[in-house]
């Protein structure tokens, strides 16, 4: 049972480490590759590392239908190795409509509303680039659902975003600052964010309901974790 788990874990998450690091060369990858039998071990034998995040983050929109984010959330996991963690977590955040100067202003139909929060839940996945005692880099990848609160959609440029499920991806990339050189997990993160959110039950003013919608925003990432 134990050798099947970790073949499962292999398999999950050597193409999405192949994708993430592909300037680290054939020697980094074959260092990869021989650690990862291990990364289902602590989680087995019950020694891994429970870790926590908390981070505040803010996006602005680009594209078509533009939307700004801002929002807190928190993360709670497990440090499988010095490089990998994985975890679950969960979010509050206030989505503004941000209407294009080419666009003219749509006026409010009902139901519709130009500011709304929204709660994402999300896996975690984060990758450390160096060591934990000194300032080094990361690659945090967050992916899972989002919905808007109460009954009314979120007004955008071409339509609205509906109440149902929506798809969230939110990679970021930065620096981490280590805040206790005798608790090198403590640390301040800090980092480029960029957030994608996709629909395809939405309501467009010209398509009626199952208008397909994607929001693009880039933004800032601010958090701490222990």
């Amino acid at each position: 049972m134990r050798k099947f788990l970790q073949n499962i874990g292999i398999a999950g998450v050597l193409p999405l480490i192949m994708a993430l690091v592909p300037f680290s060369g054939k020697a980094q990858y074959a260092q990869i590759v021989d650690q990862l039998p291990q990364l289902l071990s602590p989680a087995l034998s019950g020694s891994m590392k429970y870790k926590g995040f908390v981070d505040a983050t803010a996006t602005f929109g680009v594209g078509n239908n533009k939307a700004n984010f801002v929002g807190l959330s928190t993360t709670q996991g497990f440090q499988y190795s010095s490089w990998f963690f994985m975890g679950a977590g969960i979010g509050i955040d206030v989505a503004m409509l941000n209407l294009d100067a080419n666009i003219p202003d749509q006026p409010l139909a009902p139901g519709m509303s130009k500011t709304k929060a929204m709660i994402p839940l999300f896996s975690d996945f984060r990758f450390n680039i160096g060591g934990t005692g000194k300032p080094s880099f990361f690659i945090d990848i967050k992916a899972g659902a989002a919905w808007l609160l109460g009954g009314s959609y979120l007004q955008l440029n071409t339509g609205a975003l509906s109440t149902r499920t929506q798809f969230i991806l939110r990679p970021s990339l930065g620096v981490r600052i280590p805040t206790n050189s005798q608790k090198p997990k403590q640390a301040i993160n800090i980092g480029v964010t960029y957030q994608l959110i996709t629909a395809n039950n939405s309501w467009g003013y010209w398509g009626g309901s199952g208008y397909d919608t994607t929001l693009s925003s880039i933004g800032a990432t601010v958090g701490y974790e222990w």
